[in-house]
């Protein structure tokens, strides 16, 4: 195996591993959703991340050093994402139904392959533009499967389109940053994300008067605490070195051809965890993913060129 093949694999490896983490903290956040509201669930999940990094630093077990002019680069991976792409999202979502939140999130793949294009002038083979477009429609089928229900709310769209773009942007941007590692990138990320969603839940917070529930949340609410646990450590901090890898291995074209694998996962983790109905649509939607995902990396499926 070539040094090009073997880069190649480790970007695939990379971005299915943090697809299925993604996929299963659907688990997680349904759990907890009901009982906390989104901005306390990113403040403490980023706060934790941020926690584990440090934990992770002073252990020795990674290492980071941060240039001052690869700062500014940095900090705008991390205005992306997470700040734009969660902040963006969770509004969204809240605005919109769940089919229309997943159908325009689905969209991601497509908006990050144009902005590859427009940014790192690379231009998609027919079997990445193919693959991505039918794994689209795969996670579309997906969540529309109980059916298609319309809020019309314009700003709610307009929020969902701003994550998609962000999320877009993240991806050639982390690409361009090709200077600085994936460890250095996921730490300013995690620590710009802890900051701000943090400082979010403790204003809400002070403003409602429930500071002292606010701080005392995980030591009251065991499922809570799994779930940070879970979202800041698998699905933040390991998660977004993955894909960071991911991004540095494979490029962006690549990379987000494997993001549809989440919402199977989500979909396959709810049938056999949570005993949820799996419908004949659903089960298409999965295989269409899977396929699109096949047929996006086919060249690479020996990692011979």
């Amino acid at each position: 195996m070539t040094e090009i093949q073997k880069k190649t694999l480790i970007g695939c490896v990379c971005a299915v591993s943090c697809e299925i983490l993604f996929g299963l903290s659907y688990l997680f956040t349904k759990k907890i959703t009901s009982d906390v509201d989104a901005v306390t669930l990113l403040g403490w999940r980023f706060l934790l991340a941020f926690i584990m990094m440090n934990v992770l630093l002073i252990a020795g077990y990674i290492d980071i050093n941060i240039k001052k002019k690869h700062l500014p680069s940095l900090l705008k991976i991390a205005v992306l994402q997470p700040i734009a792409y969660f902040t963006c999202e969770t509004f969204g979502i809240q605005m919109t139904t769940a089919s229309e939140s997943g159908s325009i999130i689905a969209c991601i793949p497509i908006a990050s392959l144009v902005a590859s294009i427009l940014f790192l002038q690379k231009k998609p083979t027919r079997f990445q533009t193919s693959g991505i477009c039918l794994t689209v429609v795969g996670v579309i089928v997906c969540v529309t499967a109980k059916g298609f229900e319309s809020s019309f709310n314009g700003i709610g769209y307009i929020m969902l389109c701003m994550a998609v773009l962000s999320y877009s942007l993240y991806c050639v941007s982390a690409e361009k940053a090709y200077k600085t590692t994936s460890i250095e990138k996921t730490y300013v990320m995690i620590a710009c994300g802890a900051c701000f969603f943090a400082t979010m839940a403790i204003a809400r917070s002070i403003a409602a008067g429930t500071v002292v529930d606010l701080f005392m949340l995980p030591f009251q609410n065991t499922v809570f605490l799994f779930s940070i646990l879970y979202l800041g450590i698998a699905s933040s901090v390991l998660s977004f070195v993955l894909f960071n890898i991911s991004i540095s291995s494979i490029g962006t074209n690549k990379a987000s051809s494997f993001v549809g694998i989440s919402t199977a996962v989500s979909v396959l983790a709810g049938v056999f965890i949570l005993d949820e109905k799996f419908s004949a649509m659903q089960c298409y939607g999965t295989l269409i993913i899977l396929l699109g995902v096949y047929i996006a990396n086919m060249k690479s499926r020996f990692f011979w060129r």
